[in-house]
């Protein structure tokens, strides 16, 4: 259920609420049993739903929207029960309501997020992040790094790396046979062939020239921002790769925010997480939308699924 104090708990609530959500798959809810209870508006119980209760929040001075150790070391207590549920076969995928990396670091877990920490747990270097909707789905070529960082990491074995695993996933996850990719250029109008900065030529342009030469075609690029993206939007490609963060987050949001869902390929399961954050300043009110959670459980039923018929 994520970070205890931000609105996981009564996200979790309001999807599990829906009878249609409870018949996707058999649930397990790992987290805090009071401070769900405190969440959830009704006191019904909720039926078909095991409850993984981990008692690791003090009741005394608990309250949500804050921003504390204990919460950031309960998100990660959560996640760690859930992997081991998985080692032992228990439950087939994991999805994640919003945890705080103030919190979490706080807690003493140096990490960025979910992905970073799910990563290093699960000994699985090689993950991607990505994002979609009803409209698109992105990679992230870099995530949440300062942006005068981006072209300082922009490297071809990492474009070439990540697009692998891209390809390998929408064919295994979403059963795309041959996808069809577009990689973003780094600079405005992917830099009129080195005139507006030299990354395209320099690295992106020969780490696509190799993979090109190994799939022939389905791979296009590098691509100005703004034609790849509006190109996608017309399904004329099965996913685009973001060179930064906000070069995907910012379509995303734009054109079906609510429906958002972040999934993570290359760990050696299905993993899916709500598209925003733990959102202290509205936690506890009762006024969170849990749209992108149930985007999130149906996805990782879906990918799960198609796994096996891959």
């Amino acid at each position: 259920m994520g970070d205890p104090s931000g609105i996981g708990p009564e996200i979790t609530a309001k999807a599990l609420s829906y009878p249609a959500v409870r018949r996707m798959a058999d649930i397990r809810l790992i987290g805090d049993r009071q401070v769900f209870d405190q969440a959830r508006k009704s006191k019904a119980g909720i039926p078909n739903c095991g409850f993984v209760d981990l008692h690791n929040v003090r009741q005394k001075d608990f309250s949500f929207g804050r921003v504390k150790a204990e919460y950031g070391r309960a998100s990660i207590e959560y996640l760690d029960k859930a992997l081991e549920l998985i080692r032992a076969g228990e439950i087939d995928c994991l999805v994640t309501c919003p945890i705080s990396k103030e919190a979490i670091n706080l807690g003493s877990f140096h990490y960025s997020g979910h992905t970073e920490y799910l990563s290093a747990a699960c000994a699985a270097p090689e993950t991607v992040m990505m994002l979609l909707n009803g409209e698109f789905r992105f990679s992230l070529l870099t995530r949440h790094i300062p942006l005068a960082r981006v072209v300082q990491q922009l490297n071809k074995q990492e474009i070439i790396r990540n697009i692998l695993l891209t390809r390998k996933s929408l064919q295994k996850l979403f059963l795309i046979r041959q996808p069809r990719i577009v990689v973003c250029g780094v600079n405005p109008h992917a830099s009129d062939n080195g005139l507006i900065g030299s990354e395209e030529n320099r690295i992106i342009k020969p780490a696509l020239q190799k993979l090109r030469a190994r799939f022939k075609r389905g791979i296009d690029g590098p691509m100005s921002a703004d034609a790849a993206i509006w190109k996608a939007r017309r399904k004329e490609y099965d996913c685009v790769v973001a060179i930064y963060h906000d070069q995907a987050l910012i379509p995303l949001k734009l054109s079906g925010a609510g429906e958002g869902v972040n999934i993570t390929l290359g760990l050696p399961f299905v993993r899916t997480s709500v598209l925003h954050g733990t959102a202290f300043d509205i936690a506890g009110r009762n006024i969170a939308d849990c749209t992108s959670l149930i985007a999130a459980i149906r996805l990782a039923v879906k990918c799960v699924l198609n796994q096996r018929k891959a």
